[in-house]
């Protein structure tokens, strides 16, 4: 069973002894081919990926930029919902046992996958088929802390952390509360605005670190958005616990040919885990 073996923990604990960030990219779950996921998050763990976040296909993305909107519509567009996301993972799991998988998404998926899939009296359905599935933490952009105690901790029964943004215009208050229930690791979102925006300022994000960690003490801080490329990662990386990398990966990947989709993301990722290792 999969829920006991805290991969997120352990995955961040190894990086720690090995002094080095750990390299979390993230792509929409069935872009830019509805089959080609599972294949694509191998291919980017050999590439050097220590967690991988999916993102799940949603119609009204908030915080997403047109990148990840576009990746978005063309996976709902395939019929690729919230079942078919866990049978990615499933399907990852038959030979991959290590590598941490995060879902990011919103909360109306989530809600209507319980409506559907009723499950053991007050337990929610896609706890149970997610924690089955091998999932290891959850992003959900639109649950704020105050509200969401109860699934925390509910996917932490589950062996599941719940995993929270922060933002430059975090409060002291919000990043207190976050650290409150906050487990695996947290998400600074190094640009105000959605994913993919603007140029990234590395010395504010090296200045913001500290201010989290005084509140967020126990778990790693990872930075992300408006990543794109070795250098930024490697700055990145040496005040951060890891570097997250989605609009680039999209871009890079759309458009092209089956057979080169994953092979195209992987020699990119190939280049940031070298800049992350060298420092």
């Amino acid at each position: 069973m999969s829920m006991h073996l805290h991969r997120i923990k352990s995955t961040f604990a190894a990086l720690k002894t090995q002094n080095r960030a750990a390299l979390i990219p993230y792509v929409t779950a069935g872009f830019p081919f509805a089959d080609i996921t599972p294949e694509l998050m191998h291919g980017m763990v050999a590439a050097g990926a220590d967690v991988i976040e999916l993102g799940i296909p949603f119609s009204d993305p908030s915080a997403d930029g047109p990148v990840i909107q576009k990746a978005g519509d063309k996976a709902l567009s395939y019929g690729i919902g919230l079942p078919q996301v866990l049978q990615m993972v499933r399907d990852f799991r038959q030979t991959n046992q290590s590598t941490p998988v995060v879902l990011m998404g919103y909360a109306n998926p989530i809600e209507r996958y319980d409506q559907r899939h009723n499950s053991d009296v007050g337990k929610s359905a896609f706890i149970r088929d997610a924690a089955e599935a091998g999932v290891d933490g959850m992003l959900v952009v639109d649950y704020p802390p105050e509200e969401c105690e109860s699934f925390a901790a509910e996917l932490k029964a589950n062996g599941m952390d719940l995993i929270f943004l922060l933002a430059p215009t975090s409060t002291n208050e919000r990043m207190a509360q976050v650290a409150r229930i906050a487990s695996g690791y947290v998400y600074y979102v190094s640009l105000k605005g959605v994913t993919g925006a603007g140029t990234l300022d590395t010395d504010a994000v090296a200045a913001m670190l500290p201010k989290i960690r005084q509140h967020v003490t126990d778990i790693p801080v990872g930075v992300g958005f408006g990543i794109r490329d070795a250098a930024t990662a490697q700055t990145i990386g040496r005040t951060a616990d890891a570097v997250v990398i989605g609009s680039k990966i999209i871009q890079l990947i759309d458009n092209q040919p089956r057979d080169k989709v994953v092979g195209v993301a992987s020699e990119f990722l190939s280049g940031i885990h070298a800049a992350l290792v060298a420092k």
